[in-house]
């Protein structure tokens, strides 16, 4: 018989440095799972990935058991890194935050293929050109 998933939750979570303190444990203690459990394995599988932000989603069994799927980094914390700003701008349209290249676009873009609902490359670029000029990043060649 098959476990029955009693709840499924999201979380971003810096790789590698999940504690049982807040706001791991605040979120999870309530699910019954074994937070040292969870973080040894999160930390274990985002160890490569150090310095990002990676999303997880946490299925919660009925028996307390757990698994959990890492997806891509937010876009938006991979335009920053990629225009070496620790936030955008403030007021967009009227003030630039940073650039990146195209070639830095088409990178992001590849990498949040899997995660996104672009079927194509290019696709996933104009979306990504979106959230940079939202944020006020511009774009150069």
């Amino acid at each position: 018989m098959a476990k029955e998933v009693v709840k499924k939750i999201k979380l971003q979570i810096p790789a590698g440095k999940a504690t049982p303190a807040p706001p791991v444990g605040t979120v999870l203690g309530p699910a019954g799972i074994n937070l040292q459990e969870f973080c040894t394995k999160y930390n274990d599988a985002t160890r490569e990935k150090m310095g990002d932000i990676l999303p997880v989603e946490i299925s919660v069994y009925d028996d307390r058991s757990f698994d959990f799927v890492i997806k891509t980094p937010p876009a938006g914390f991979l335009i920053k890194k990629a225009a070496g700003v620790q936030k955008g701008a403030s007021k967009t349209g009227s003030e630039t935050a940073g650039s990146i290249t195209r070639a830095q676009l088409r990178e992001i873009a590849e990498i949040k293929l899997p995660d996104s609902n672009a079927y194509t490359v290019e696709e996933a670029i104009k979306s990504i050109e979106g959230t940079a000029r939202n944020m006020g990043i511009t774009i150069t060649d």
